[in-house]
């Protein structure tokens, strides 16, 4: 099954979040199985991140909590909210392009 999480950021955290930046895209590459997609979210294009959006495949939301568990931005506390959303693709057919 697919999913969605939402992570909000805390505010503050941006120094934190460059001297984690490579560790959190080893992570990421270490993951690729599980979490298909990943990026950040930002208010205004070129403006700082104020958090990410993730799609990840996992068998439950306990799975998905698993999987995001030991990213290094989570971990190190710089995550305030995460949100998680079962995600149901309306057109099957429809090839997905990136």
């Amino acid at each position: 099954m697919l999913f969605i999480a939402r992570f909000t950021d805390k505010e503050g955290i941006a120094e934190k979040r460059s001297e984690l930046l490579q560790a959190h895209f080893d992570w990421l590459d270490a993951n690729k199985d599980r979490v298909l997609l990943a990026g950040s979210l930002r208010t205004d294009v070129g403006g700082d991140s104020v958090g990410g959006l993730w799609i990840i495949e996992a068998e439950s939301k306990a799975d998905v909590e698993n999987v995001y568990q030991n990213d290094p931005f989570f971990a190190n506390g710089l995550r305030a909210k995460v949100e998680i959303f079962h995600y149901v693709k309306a057109h099957e057919a429809r090839p997905v392009t990136l």
